[in-house]
């Protein structure tokens, strides 16, 4: 019997831990939000009843958990290490293949966008709860399925959304030639139950991610809400989105962050100007001068 030993390791969200191995400890990657979802996981029920566990995740070499705000990591990160190495060296299974949950019934069709060097590839069920971005396979080390896109010679950028994901290509190759590969390999990995983007994968909310301690003004709450509401749907249509960065109140001038289909598309200077800038002047009246995209 192999005497494993785990790693604590913090990750980029406070309530949530990994426990590290130095080998493989299962195959393939496994979410569980409560005790019933984990009826193939005989370790995941047991660590439900840490009043604190709120989620588990059951990786190839790591098992992270998320807790409750009742306690700190730091109180108990001990106790869960050693309960967790106790049940793998005394031969505790992880997961059951057995009872492991039927492959999902996957759909993928692609769709074009306005900007052609993005296609859509959309999906008849829920693949994520934040968008997500990756310029890189090293931006995309906390999603799965961004790793292998990025794994295709062709593949530019990833961006994903609530269902649906938007590849970016190169120069490398013409959509006629890559978009059946490309829809069949994420239907496949979606299909086989696999991780779209671990829980340390970064929400792309600005208020989050680009302003986390700034108190915002009434004008740039505003401009959020209208963002969301009217212009946000509009552009994950075509595959991409929009999230608000900055308001001047001085130079009156939004900026904005482009992401997927609508970064670097040749029309979104139109649709900046025609589409947004003017909603924005018209249900925001004498605040806005200007809308800008900053495309990091």
């Amino acid at each position: 019997m192999k005497n494993r030993t785990l790693k604590i390791e913090k990750t980029n969200i406070p309530t949530i831990l990994k426990f590290t191995s130095n080998d493989i400890l299962t195959s393939g990657s496994h979410q569980y939000n409560n005790i019933d979802e984990a009826k193939n996981s005989p370790l995941a029920q047991q660590l439900f009843y840490l009043p604190f566990v709120k989620r588990v995740y059951i990786s190839a070499n790591f098992i992270a958990l998320e807790r409750f705000p009742i306690v700190e990591w730091s109180d108990v990160q001990d106790e869960v290490k050693e309960q967790i190495e106790n049940y793998l060296n005394e031969g505790g299974v992880l997961v059951s293949e057995e009872t492991a949950p039927k492959k999902n019934p996957v759909e993928v069709y692609a769709e074009s966008t306005p900007n052609p060097t993005v296609l859509k590839f959309v999906a008849n069920i829920k693949l994520v709860e934040n968008d997500l971005e990756f310029k890189n396979s090293e931006e995309a080390k906390n999603s799965p399925l961004a790793v292998e896109l990025f794994n295709f010679p062709f593949v530019k950028e990833v961006f994903i959304s609530e269902n649906y994901v938007s590849v970016t290509k190169n120069d490398l190759a013409e959509w006629n030639e890559i978009t059946v590969e490309i829809r069949s390999f994420i239907r496949q990995f979606i299909a086989d139950g696999k991780t779209i983007a671990l829980a340390t994968a970064v929400p792309q909310k600005v208020s989050e991610v680009y302003m986390p301690d700034i108190e915002l003004d009434d004008v740039s709450k505003q401009i959020i809400d209208i963002l969301e509401e009217y212009i946000k749907p509009a552009v994950a249509a075509d595959g991409g989105n929009i999230m608000f960065q900055s308001y001047s109140p001085s130079s009156k001038t939004v900026n904005v962050i482009l992401q997927g289909a609508c970064s670097g598309c040749p029309s979104s200077t139109i649709t900046l100007k025609n589409g947004i800038e003017n909603m924005l002047k018209q249900l925001i009246p004498g605040k806005i001068n200007e809308v800008v995209a900053v495309n990091y």
